[in-house]
């Protein structure tokens, strides 16, 4: 049986299909969002907590590299197979470049639950590859401009990295690591009955309100939009074999290769909008979140992650 957590985002699935008047309030919302990203990595950086100088430099580096190579490889097949604009092929090669932490919340229970190891640098995995997705393809972005105005006088590659780094999830994220590594698992014991203690509970109200916001987003189904809607729900398998194999080609324990997996198949729906948005306001967002929220969102979570577990299990057995 799934985790309980799936279970809440099917009722918000639910509620928004029948068009139930239920709703997370925003303020509310923002709140689970905050405290679900601060105590990700939190639990990360307890996990780091006395582990420094046993770090694999080689390891993030390669993991790094899978964030640069994702978006770029996918780029040119959203702008020839799928036949999008160059803006909205940009948009969505980043938000799939990037990562989901709603995803990684939910394989992580499911690392959890099944008591396979991991690595203490795992939860970096979520930083490490969110952030150059965005980066390589706002550059892009930027490139291609300047290259068609004949402006070489494009916005600097440091105001890109600044919008990334500065976006809310990666301070929290970077900043929940930092604070649990120094503090460790003593120094965090006054906060962990609440934040970690209550982890679940925050995960599953905020899969409630993912799933009124998929339904919102999927209903009526945009016909037209057929092939970044097979896109959408046929890529997540690809990319999971792209973390599988840098996974295994790593000699990474188990746990850290599904979370791995999960996180290459996912697509961002918090930190990349908001980054496109403001680099490109004129890019039409709305097809991303079709495709990251409505679609590759609720296959990862429902199908997808069960499925990349059953293969790392065939894979090491």
């Amino acid at each position: 049986m799934p985790d309980i957590v799936i279970a809440f985002f099917a009722l918000g699935l639910l509620a928004g299909l029948i068009k139930s008047d239920l709703k997370v309030p925003k303020a509310t919302y923002e709140t689970l969002s905050i405290l679900l990203m601060l105590t990700l990595g939190l639990k990360g950086g307890m996990a780091l907590h006395g582990e420094t100088a046993n770090l694999a430099i080689s390891e993030l580096l390669s993991v790094i590299a899978l964030g640069f190579i994702i978006p770029l490889s996918l780029y040119p097949l959203l702008r020839k197979l799928i036949q999008l604009p160059q803006k909205e092929a940009i948009s969505i090669a980043a938000h799939y470049g990037s990562v989901s932490a709603g995803t990684f919340a939910v394989v992580m229970t499911m690392v959890d639950q099944s008591q396979w190891p991991l690595r203490p640098e795992t939860t970096l995995y979520l930083v490490l590859l969110e952030l150059p997705a965005i980066i390589i393809m706002l550059w892009l972005h930027r490139y291609l401009q300047a290259k068609v105005a004949g402006d070489s006088k494009h916005s600097s590659a440091g105001s890109v990295l600044h919008e990334a780094l500065t976006s809310r999830g990666v301070v929290l994220l970077c900043g929940g690591v930092i604070i649990g590594w120094i503090y460790g698992t003593s120094g965090m014991a006054p906060l962990t009955p609440m934040l970690l203690g209550g982890f679940k509970t925050l995960l599953a109200l905020f899969l409630l309100e993912m799933g009124i916001s998929t339904a919102k987003v999927c209903f009526p189904i945009p016909y037209k939009q057929w092939r970044l809607l097979v896109f959408a729900a046929v890529i997540p398998f690809a990319l999971a074999w792209a973390g599988i194999g840098l996974g295994v080609l790593l000699d990474l324990p188990s746990g850290s290769i599904l979370v791995l997996a999960g996180l290459s198949a996912s697509a961002s729906y918090i930190a990349a909008p908001a980054a496109i948005k403001a680099a490109i306001p004129d890019t039409n967002i709305g097809l991303a979140m079709l495709a990251s929220l409505g679609i590759t969102f609720p296959i990862n979570v429902l199908i997808g992650l069960p499925i990349y577990q059953m293969w790392i299990e065939q894979i090491l057995s």
